[in-house]
């Protein structure tokens, strides 16, 4: 027999959406309420490793839902490094075409520890209520709520909040059905990170800095299509991460890395060889963030479709997560504006 729960209010997915809501049902005296991770790790979409975030990274200054909440949890955030000249890639055998940053351009800033900072700070006071491991397969509204069928038992919730990508959430049955025009809008919202590939590589020093280089690298032509400074807050950690060009997730990894290594030789210089650490993130094959064979994005993605506004199952039945914010969506500004945003109609 399959073990029961019940709780009062039950969401779906630890990421930085879940885990925005369940802090502040927490902070607001709530204590009957779960949380579901497919994952065996909370964070989502969020992942530093050894100072460097593979995932979610950026803030920006008209992000001020995000930063409210840095500042309630007392979680510092720097600039992003962007001092000296930055390097445009027009041809990748070329010589370096190099520019300056406006001065007068907005920053933009990182979290102090990496982002995964917010995310353990988020979940101090609430990993108790969170079961990892655990896979959704079927959403059904009964009379007393709404019940959740996982691989590890049946949930019982009068409201539940489902903050996974909408094409991920897609694939759980809904009982009853949900409406053509949002299981349409849930597919076809792409989902942010699903197709990217990020690099990060540690050095010793930050020698880029020594030769008046930001670290900044930008171009379609090159084996990368970004790539940033991202030392840490302290300057004791040194390093550059970016975005693979999606055209070598074909390759091999050792080839895909040798290709990496030398185009930033051929920008940098030689001592881009002498790294300390080099790793990978390929999003397309995380199970739980992309769930099919992910086609190049070029064109920004539409995010806050309107039906994901909307109760399902008599109001018992939100969706949430950064793809459905109608507010900087694909941000974590928009993660958590929908967190807040879920809690707020849960009354």
């Amino acid at each position: 027999m399959q073990e029961q729960t019940k709780v009062k209010y039950l969401i779906i997915g630890a990421g930085l959406s879940g885990l925005t809501s369940a802090y502040l049902l927490n902070k607001q005296g709530e204590t009957d309420f779960a949380v579901l991770e497919a994952r065996d790790r909370i964070g989502g979409r969020i992942l530093t490793k050894d100072s460097i975030d593979f995932g979610a990274t950026w803030i920006h200054e008209p992000h001020y839902h995000i930063l409210s909440l840095l500042e309630d949890l007392e979680i510092d955030t720097f600039v992003q490094y962007s001092q000296g000249k930055g390097i445009l890639i027009y041809n990748p055998k070329a010589a370096p075409h190099y520019f300056l940053n406006d001065p007068n351009a907005p920053s933009s800033y990182r979290i102090s520890g990496g982002s995964t900072t917010l995310i353990h700070q988020l979940s101090e006071n609430v990993m108790n209520h969170i079961q990892t491991e655990t896979i959704v397969s079927e959403i059904k509204e009964i009379s007393t709520g709404i019940s959740v069928t996982t691989n590890k038992g049946v949930y019982y919730a009068e409201k539940v909040i489902v903050t996974l990508p909408p094409r991920m959430a897609s694939t759980i049955v809904f009982t009853p059905p949900l409406s053509e025009a949002t299981v349409g809008a849930m597919k076809q919202t792409h989902t942010w990170m699903s197709n990217a590939i990020k690099v990060g590589i540690t050095f010793k020093k930050a020698f880029w800095r020594d030769k008046e280089l930001s670290g900044t690298i930008i171009g379609q032509a090159g084996p990368f299509t970004e790539l940033y400074d991202h030392s840490n807050i302290d300057n004791t950690s040194f390093a550059l991460m970016g975005f693979v060009n999606e055209r070598l997730r074909v390759t091999s990894p050792e080839e895909r890395k040798q290709s990496i290594l030398n185009h930033l030789a051929h920008c940098l210089g030689e001592e881009a060889l002498d790294y300390v650490s080099y790793d990978e993130k390929d999003w397309s094959k995380d199970p739980f963030t992309s769930g099919e064979q992910v086609q190049p994005v070029y064109l920004p993605p539409h995010y806050g479709n309107p039906v994901f506004a909307e109760g399902y199952m008599n109001g018992k039945l939100l969706l949430s997560g950064s793809e459905t914010s109608p507010v900087h969506g694909g941000y974590m500004e928009g993660a958590i504006y929908s967190g807040i945003n879920a809690v707020k109609k849960l009354d």
